[in-house]
């Protein structure tokens, strides 16, 4: 994996890596929300004949006619292959406008400066880019790293609680899957007032090991996908509605079925269980919904990218900080384990 920067100075940051690297014309990345909150903080260090291409807000943005505006605007600029995109935002403008730098010209170079917490201990790193398609999340995607990862805590204060809680759902899934005196640590703390540049750093070192053991996810980086299978069946079936959920707030009620369905198939306990239920139900709260929507649901985890064939195979746990992979589960398992959520 390429470098990872943590820093408290984020503009000075930047100016040391930009001054590192040769480079044609540079292009800022940007959403709504980051234009104005964050690329100010930035703005006085960036090249004058910067680009700045800026797009709607939001994981419905997250698709291949968003990608055509951001192509178009490369392309009506005449960046070159030379050129090098700087990607500032939360999860969906790394993941999406690493996925546009990639494809373009056959590929340019890019920079990821993640400004929530979800992005910074987890869609910012790792290399997997991609964007949604007909409903079905991350559906297509690529493999390819960025030149540098700039991980600041200061961005951390533009955003609203929701969002701080929603990058925490990654933080405790890697306490969940690799660290268990880190997830004690977790469910004990008032989990808004944290020390966040040691908790970044430390779940930014567990999914480091884990991506560079495993680049291509081969094997023990599926791992990682704990809870995000039936997370994300939930996550794009509320997508464009009102009870639309954040990535945290689904991954979270994907980990407490597939806590359920780790419970069931393998040597997790009901205590582990229980432990996992009530954090995550404290800090989550329960989404509502009805059983007639079991089906669409379902149907929906078996599009996930981690099946194999008609296998549905999950990322379950043994034992809190023990995760196991390809673990085979079939419609009717993933059917009691929803249900066991929808009944607590």
């Amino acid at each position: 994996m390429d470098s990872i920067i943590f820093t408290a100075e984020a503009k000075q940051a930047l100016s040391r890596v930009l001054t590192q690297l040769s480079f044609s014309k540079l292009a800022v990345l940007t959403d709504q929300n980051t234009q104005s909150l964050c690329l100010p903080i930035v703005s006085s260090f960036l090249p004058k004949d910067t680009i700045f291409i800026s797009v709607r807000s939001g994981e419905v943005q997250k698709n291949l006619e968003t990608c055509t505006e951001i192509w178009s605007q490369m392309t009506d600029a005449a960046l070159d292959r030379k050129a090098l995109m700087l990607n500032l935002g939360g999860g969906v403008i790394t993941d999406m406008g690493g996925f546009c730098a990639s494809l373009y010209k056959r590929g340019i170079r890019f920079l990821n400066m993640p400004t929530t917490l979800l992005s910074q201990v987890d869609a910012s790193v790792g290399g997997k880019l991609g964007v949604d398609f007909n409903g079905l999340k991350n559906h297509l995607g690529v493999f390819n790293e960025p030149e540098t990862v700039i991980i600041a805590p200061e961005f951390l204060k533009t955003l609203p609680l929701a969002e701080l809680r929603s990058g925490y759902a990654e933080i405790l899934k890697h306490g969940l899957i690799r660290d268990k005196s880190y997830f004690n640590k977790l469910k004990t703390t008032n989990w808004e007032f944290q020390d966040w540049e040691s908790l970044i750093i430390h779940s930014v070192g567990i999914k480091k090991a884990v991506v560079e053991a495993d680049p291509k996810e081969a094997g023990l980086r599926k791992i990682l996908n704990f809870g995000h299978t039936i997370g994300h069946a939930f996550e794009s079936y509320f997508l464009d509605t009102k009870n639309h959920l954040l990535h945290g707030e689904a991954i979270a009620l994907g980990m407490i079925c597939e806590g359920f369905l780790s419970f069931e198939k393998n040597a997790f306990s009901f205590d582990e269980l229980d432990q996992l239920t009530k954090i995550m139900i404290q800090i989550y709260g329960k989404v509502e919904f009805s059983v007639n929507e079991l089906n669409p649901i379902l149907d929906l985890c078996l599009q996930d990218k981690k099946n194999e064939g008609s296998s549905l195979l999950f990322s379950l746990l043994n034992s809190i900080g023990d995760c196991a992979y390809n673990i085979p589960v079939n419609r009717d398992e993933i059917r009691e384990a929803i249900i066991y959520y929808h009944n607590l």
